[in-house]
């Protein structure tokens, strides 16, 4: 693979993408994470998915292992693989690349095509974890505060999802530290989602992603 896209994005950004062989090694430190399915993994600068593309195909072989045997229990322990992979980037052509890297292996797993609801949920739920921001100012492309849905598989077939401020969860580690000011905050206070949402199944995923094409449509006039 090619390092480096440009000289110019070396100077401009600092991007120079990690080789493969050191992607696993680096996975490998963390193996029993990456093979979790319900472990979270967050990459600030995630690029073109260099990394968490590897995440999820650790993770899609834990759910193959375990439920390959049980259609509807594997697709749905698929796509909880897939909304456990956070990412943010801040050139916009790399945002989108890292997206369709991970919904195309999504996809070949499950052997999907894009207009099953199964392809178009995952990629509403990538729509929402891959962020295209910048982690220091931890804010989104807008100038908005970038926040992170927090997704949970409640069994059959429905999902729990909770909107948390990424800013608020990096600060509030400091509080819980020992000995600190704030440390006699329990986390019942500290994490407080922004929002709780109702259950949701593949179906209402789909429809989410279905009303983000329409309001693309209609903000690019067509």
């Amino acid at each position: 693979m090619t390092l480096v896209k440009s000289k110019q994005r070396v100077a401009d950004h600092g991007e120079v993408f990690t080789p493969p062989w050191m992607v696993e090694a680096m996975l490998d430190l963390v193996k029993g994470e990456t093979e979790r399915i319900d472990a979270r993994f967050l990459e600030p600068a995630c690029g073109s998915g260099n990394f968490l593309v590897q995440i999820l195909r650790r993770k899609l072989a834990a759910v193959e292992a375990k439920y390959g045997k049980s259609g509807f229990e594997r697709t749905h322990y698929a796509l909880l693989g897939l909304m456990c992979i956070y990412g943010i980037e801040l050139l916009a052509d790399n945002i989108t690349e890292c997206r369709a890297n991970l919904v195309d292996i999504f996809a070949e797993y499950l052997n999907l095509d894009a207009a099953d609801d199964l392809y178009r949920a995952g990629s509403h739920v990538l729509s929402l974890n891959l962020v295209h921001g910048d982690a220091l100012t931890m804010k989104d492309s807008a100038g908005a505060p970038i926040t992170f849905a927090e997704w949970g598989y409640l069994g059959k077939g429905k999902f729990q999802r909770r909107d948390f401020r990424f800013d608020i969860l990096t600060h509030s580690s400091a509080f819980s530290a020992e000995d600190s000011l704030f440390a006699h905050l329990g986390k019942h206070e500290v994490f407080t989602p922004a929002k709780t949402w109702p259950p949701m199944t593949v179906a209402d995923l789909a429809a989410g992603f279905a009303r983000e094409g329409l309001a693309a449509s209609r903000g690019q006039g067509v």
